[in-house]
């Protein structure tokens, strides 16, 4: 017996059809934008953003973050890179007389 194998990521096609009447808002955010490709790749942002929003809820409201945010955020203590010109740049005026 042969079996068939589903594909791993199968691409999903879409004829999105969609009037003001329907979605005021959305229709209102989407049309900004000209027929192809920004128009796509807003419609997968807000698509995106959506299923993130449904998850967190679904958690209680709160997603994991890459990087937790302190209450009070501190300035480092030395710059990353020492750049001695560059950190004196709102210092006083160079003369050169």
């Amino acid at each position: 017996m042969s079996e068939t194998k589903t594909p791993e990521h199968e691409t999903i096609r879409l004829l999105f059809e969609l009037d003001r009447a329907d979605d005021l808002q959305l229709y209102d955010d989407l049309i900004r934008f000209k027929k192809g490709t920004k128009r796509i790749n807003r419609l997968r942002l807000l698509a995106r953003e959506g299923v993130l929003g449904q998850m967190s809820l679904a958690m209680g409201g709160a997603l994991p973050r890459l990087h937790q945010l302190s209450a009070v955020a501190e300035p480092p203590a030395r710059p990353a890179i020492p750049m001695l010109i560059a950190s004196d740049v709102f210092g006083d005026p160079i003369t050169d007389r």
